[in-house]
């Protein structure tokens, strides 16, 4: 069974920083994508940024010079540096990763919880 945890949303005030962590768990044999998303009220899950097991990093416009995706040591953790935060951040966000579990070939998406991202303007 594998577990995306995520931790590190909060209420915020406009021009602040949060910094969001996810860390995957369970049977792991490789993960190869883990990214973010977001939801938020009406509007579609849209992607805030990805970063690849070697490094590779895509992000969404609205996200370019003010949120930073990085990878832990571990590799299965993932984290978003958000900077300069606008009330238009305001939105649920989602741990994604695209993983193979020990013993399967094929990779899939597997997701978190969701955490609450709230900027104050």
């Amino acid at each position: 069974q594998v577990q995306l945890v995520e931790s590190g949303g909060g209420l915020v005030q406009a021009g602040g920083s949060l910094r969001l962590s996810c860390a995957a768990s369970g049977s792991i044999l490789r993960v190869n994508v883990m990214g973010w998303y977001r939801r938020a009220l009406g509007k579609q899950r849209e992607l805030v940024a990805a970063i690849t097991g070697g490094g590779n990093t895509n992000y969404a416009d609205s996200a370019k010079g003010r949120f930073t995706i990085s990878r832990g040591d571990a590799k299965n953790t993932v984290y978003l540096q958000m900077n300069s935060l606008k009330p238009e951040d305001t939105a649920v966000y989602y741990c994604n990763a695209d993983l193979v579990q020990t013993g399967w070939v094929q990779g899939y998406d597997y997701w978190g919880q969701g955490t609450q991202v709230t900027v104050s303007s």
